[in-house]
């Protein structure tokens, strides 16, 4: 296996809602990226592979994903490919490019624009197409019976949740992508109504416009582009079952799985964990599914609770981890990505400084 490294990362502003269009939200993004490392060399032409992580029904548009090679430019010839999901399922695609051979460097790129979306519409596309799509149960809705399910079990309660949202809006008030942040009580929050029983307002992750970069090196190359280069030790993703009814939803076996492939376990103690957990419970299924310590740090950017770009908050998650490590406040991270309904799908990343 080759050593493969995060050696720069971007991300743009996030927002409730934006009219900049897709090239407009990327272009800075990117330029943000490659001014990381110019004084390195490092130039457009030094980058082997592109790839780009986003959903054409966010902008409704069949491959509107085209529009987004506007952003890097097509000329001088590149070569690029598009995953139709996060942009953490895009850098594992870089990631098997560079393992092969045919790349040693590569840029990753994501964007998600869900103002202008009927998102809870367009997540139930992703449910079982013959008993669950065609009667489009919301994105909210499927969360609440998930975390109904856990409450039911007696996994955990109500307030366990809302301390996890109080935990990430006071986190988020150190992260400037953040759309939601400041202090709250926990009674305070289990006091206002429920916007899908037994979600309130505070369980949901923000309405989020946003954007984020990744570069990757092999070997010696991140050596020379990054003092401290985030290496992926350990990669891997794994899926469950479409069908609700098929699977436990208190908690996520893929998850778990994943996390086990990509050296949890084995590779001694974590300093950080930033989990894409749209959903306050979720938060707690992840930790509880891949074993997560009591010493391990949470989400300290705030995670998706407070900025969750559809697309782009899974990279964000692994965008967040390497910048600690890069800044060298953390060693050892764990950087996670879901997909599908209820957790359905799961990817892990070990990342590590030297």
């Amino acid at each position: 296996m080759r050593d493969v490294a995060i050696v720069a990362a971007a991300q743009a502003p996030s927002s409730a809602a934006t009219t900049l269009t897709i090239p407009e939200l990327l272009i800075p993004v990117l330029a943000d990226l490659f001014a990381r490392v110019e004084d390195r060399g490092v130039e457009r032409a030094d980058i082997d592979f592109w790839c780009h992580g986003s959903c054409d029904y966010l902008s409704g548009q069949s491959f509107s994903f085209v529009n987004a090679v506007d952003a890097i430019g097509a000329w001088p010839p590149i070569v690029e490919s598009h995953v139709e999901a996060d942009g953490a399922f895009a850098l594992h695609e870089a990631w098997v490019k560079i393992q092969t051979g045919e790349a040693d460097t590569a840029v990753v790129f994501s964007n998600g624009k869900n103002s202008t979306s009927p998102i809870e519409q367009i997540m139930a596309l992703q449910m079982d197409p013959y008993s669950e799509a065609p009667l489009f149960p919301g994105l909210t809705a499927v969360a609440a019976l998930q975390a109904r399910s856990c409450l039911d079990a007696g996994v955990f309660t109500e307030r366990d949740m809302a301390e996890v949202a109080v935990r990430s809006r006071r986190d988020a008030l150190n992260n400037p992508f953040a759309v939601v942040r400041g202090e709250h009580d926990v009674d305070g929050l289990l006091a206002a109504p429920m916007s899908a029983d037994p979600l309130r307002p505070h369980d949901c992750p923000p309405l989020t416009d946003g954007a984020n970069a990744v570069m990757l090196a092999a070997g010696d190359i991140a050596r020379r582009w990054s003092d401290r280069p985030a290496w992926i030790r350990g990669i891997d993703h794994r899926i469950d079952t479409q069908r609700l009814g098929a699977r436990s939803l208190s908690e996520s076996a893929s998850a778990a799985m994943a996390a086990a492939k990509a050296g949890l376990g084995s590779i001694g103690r974590l300093d950080v964990a930033e989990l894409h957990a749209p959903f306050t419970h979720q938060e707690l299924i992840l930790r509880r599914s891949m074993g997560l310590s009591g010493d391990v740090v949470i989400n300290p950017s705030g995670g998706a609770l407070c900025a969750n770009p559809w697309m782009a908050a899974g990279l964000a998650r692994i965008i967040e981890v390497a910048d600690r490590i890069h800044s060298g406040a953390a060693d050892r991270g764990l950087a996670h990505c879901t997909s599908g309904p209820a957790l359905q799908q799961n990817l892990v990343a070990i990342l590590e400084g030297e």
